[in-house]
Formats: C-alpha cells, structure tokens, sequence
C-alpha cells in the first residue's frame, strides 16, 4: 500500500488541525478515529471560548500555542466561514480575597502580552451586567470571545481533505510497529504505512504511548465536567462571559452566551476513572445550577434545555505533554485541556516544526483551497432564511432539509447522530429530538452508525 508521511491519530480538535497543518505544507495525512465521527471524545464537549492566554503559565508552550492559534483563527475564520461572537469577559470577584487576587492576575496577563486589560469597580460590572449578583469588583479581559464549537474542526478536516488527506473513522488500533524507517498501525479498517506518527489521542493518548511505544511519558487522569444549557431567553441576560477567580485545579464554572442563542453555565471539574462515559449526575447539576443562579439569580426562573458531561484529558501535570522522538519519527501532543480550542492550531504549527527537525519536508500546494462550513451561529445567516430550503425538519434550531442533505452529501458526512448534530444543530433545541428524530431518521436511512430508529424498530 502506498505510504503517508504522517499517521495523526486521533480527530479531536488537535488532531483535526494537525491533519490540516500538514496537509496544507504538502505531506500525504492520514487521520486515524475510533469514533464513529471527528470529535467523538474529549473535543465535544468544549465550553467554545476563544481565549487569550491572559491566565495561561507565563513562558510555557501553552500560552505560545494558545497567542500563535489564536491569530491563526482570526486571521482564516472568515475563509472558512466561521463565526466570532465578540463578547469579552470579566473575572469576577464576589468577595474580599478575591479581589485581591485581581491585582495579581491582571499583571499576569500584561506579562503574558495581554495589555488591555482593565479593572472594573462594583458599580461598573453592575452597569455592564445589571442582571448580575452584586460583585466587589472585575477585571476585564476585552480578548476573550465566544466561537462555534464544533465547526472549527469540520473546517480544518475539510481542508485537509482538499488537500489529500483521507480520513480514517471507526478505526481502532489494534497494533503497530516502527521498522527504523517508518511505521505500520494495524487499525479494525486496515493496515495504514506512515514514515512518522503524531499521537493526538486526547483521553487515549498514554494509551497509545504504551501500546505503540512500550511506555507512556504522561498519564491522564480524566476529569469530568458538566454543563446545564438555558433556553434561549437567557442569553438576554449576559452578553459579556463572566470568568471566576481561577485556582490552582480549575479555571472554574463559567457563565456566557453561546453562538447557538443559548446560555451556557459550567464545567464542574470532577475526577474519574472511566475515559469514556462522562455520566451527569443530579445533585452535582443542581449545586451547579444554585452556583449559577447565585451569580445570575434571573436563571431560576429560565427553562433549562439540556444537560451534558464531557471529559478533559487532565494528566499528573497541569502543562501540557508534548513528546517528540526523532529516533522513532513520534510526536506526542497530550494533556491538552481547555485551552484546546484556542491552542490547537498553534500546537499544529508546533508539531510542523518538530517535524522539519526531524528531516520532514514538503512542496506545498502552489494554491490552496478554502471549503466553508455551514453557518450556525445566531449571529450569521442561517440557512432557513434564504429560499429553496425544502422544510424545517428541526423547528426548535430552525434547521433545513438542505443542511440535512448538504451534510450527508459533504466530503466527510456525519458518521452518526452526534456528527450530524455538529454539524446543523438538529435535535439540539428545547424537545432534544423528540419532535424531529422520526424525520431526521427517515432522511439519513443507512447512512448512520448505529441508524436512527423508526417507530421502534
């Protein structure tokens, strides 16, 4: 079979834009996914902040990958069609230690090259927040803003995709090996031959590490954190994202808007064994719902829409685990957490360079192409508002039978409920599925794994 330059393994955010990265610089990609679609882990479940590094170590790879991804996004987004709700955000001190913390972070951030930054009183977080709890003080960070959260991944894959790569779902690694030339990963798909591997594995990475490497460098500790999604009338409450006083473990519970019209409260931040099914739990939502409406005391009369759980790839170390070892053409990219998101198209660019230390080089494309993700933010043009759409199969998100069948027809169509979900918002509204899941399955009929079930059968 012909052989890759670059095996990724693993198409969460980081993977996705690692794909792109090297593709865009020339190299034959081949992205390697367990799910049954990209973002099927820990990428999921992101809080969608684009932030900017304000809090982030001061000198740490982190905070480069966070300032030099976050430029990148800015400066391709609308490209690739993506949306920026400019929000930015307020660290919030309710009381007296925590304002005293404020003077401390602010210098990190202007150390870290966040410069506009600007301490709020009382009566000015009261004047740009009115519907907040009586705070003591802020800081504002004008930086930090609200994106898609799953859409930038779809973009990057996309592009990867025009540019040769080939994706690889539902495809477990069952084993490999390095020969001193180049490595065989036998996957449930097929054997794929790559010169180097890059191991994005998110909550799997130390896995991967030991099954393919006969040890791992890091180990990951998984971290639990749950959400509660408002109605849409809540969004009407904030329009700026109000941080908390981070500690050392967390970043803590975070209140914004989201691009979909809603409003997001979370994560929680709680430690498990199991990588792969971050159940919610009822007195951990409800402390974290009397936790929001302390800060936000108009959310207990606010409809709630969903609750969800996701898991973070938290390791032994806050930083992030970055492993290269020229010897066996392996890169690592590991314990990547929140700053994800931000980071990830920094930490591709990391990995690029790593790659050319190694020997790694390549012909870019003389052109390079620019596909666009469908628009699903609240802010851009939705598709139900221009002609010809067909029918409104999901009335909660206003999503069309075109953006169904854009998605199945696209260069990587849904793999399953969740991918399709990503990528149209249907079944994500007030009912969750429960008006349009008889629809949504009748058109996506074997073309989903596991199917949408039909009156039961």
């Amino acid at each position: 079979m012909d052989r890759a330059d670059v095996a990724v393994i693993g198409a969460g955010i980081v993977g996705c834009a690692v794909a792109r990265r090297f593709a865009l610089e020339g190299a034959k990609v081949v992205l390697i996914e367990r799910g049954a679609d990209i973002l099927s882990g820990a990428s999921k479940a992101n809080s969608a902040l684009l932030h900017t590094g304000f809090d982030a170590p001061p000198g740490s790879l982190e905070l480069a990958c966070m300032v030099e991804g976050r430029a990148e996004f800015l400066s391709i987004r609308d490209r690739l069609n993506l949306p920026l709700l400019e929000t930015g955000a307020m660290v919030i001190a309710w009381d007296d230690p925590q304002e005293a913390r404020l003077e401390a972070i602010a210098a990190k951030a202007a150390g870290n090259g966040i410069a506009d930054t600007r301490r709020l009183s009382a009566d000015e977080v009261a004047r740009r927040e009115p519907h907040l709890a009586p705070a003591r003080a802020a800081l504002l960070v004008p930086g930090e803003h609200v994106i898609d959260p799953w859409s930038p991944a779809l973009a990057y894959v996309l592009q990867a995709l025009a540019h040769g790569a080939e994706v690889l779902r539902s495809a477990d690694l069952l084993r490999g090996g390095f020969d001193g030339d180049g490595w065989e990963l036998v996957t449930s798909r097929r054997v794929v031959h790559a010169r180097t591997v890059i191991n994005c594995a998110g909550l799997h990475g130390d896995h991967v590490e030991a099954q393919l490497l006969g040890h791992a460098s890091f180990e990951i500790r998984p971290r639990k954190g749950q959400f509660i999604v408002f109605d849409k009338a809540a969004a009407g409450l904030l329009r700026t994202i109000i941080l908390p006083v981070p500690t050392e473990r967390t970043k803590g519970v975070v209140l914004c808007r989201t691009a979909f019209g809603n409003l997001l409260l979370g994560p929680t931040a709680e430690e498990q064994e199991d990588r792969d099914r971050p159940f919610t739990d009822t007195a951990v939502l409800q402390a974290l719902l009397a936790e929001g409406t302390r800060m936000l005391p108009a959310l207990a009369r606010m409809p709630i829409t969903a609750t969800y759980a996701g898991l973070r790839p938290a390791t032994e170390d806050p930083g992030y685990r970055i492993t290269h070892d020229p010897a066996r053409n392996w890169i690592t990219l590991g314990g990547i957490r929140s700053t994800g998101l931000t980071a990830a198209l920094g930490l591709a660019a990391h990995a690029w360079r790593l790659y050319q230390r190694e020997g790694g080089s390549h012909v870019p494309p003389d052109i390079l192409s620019w596909p666009q993700v469908p628009m699903l933010a609240e802010e851009g043009p939705r598709d139900w508002e221009s002609p010809g759409y067909g029918e409104i199969v999901c009335h909660c998100e206003m999503v069309t039978r075109r953006e169904i069948e854009a998605a199945l027809a696209s260069a990587l169509p849904p793999g399953d409920l969740g991918g399709l979900r990503r990528r149209t918002r249907a079944a994500m509204g007030r009912c969750q599925g429960f008006n349009c899941l008889a629809r949504l399955a009748r058109l996506t009929e074997g073309r989903l794994d596991p199917p949408l079930m039909v009156d039961g059968s």
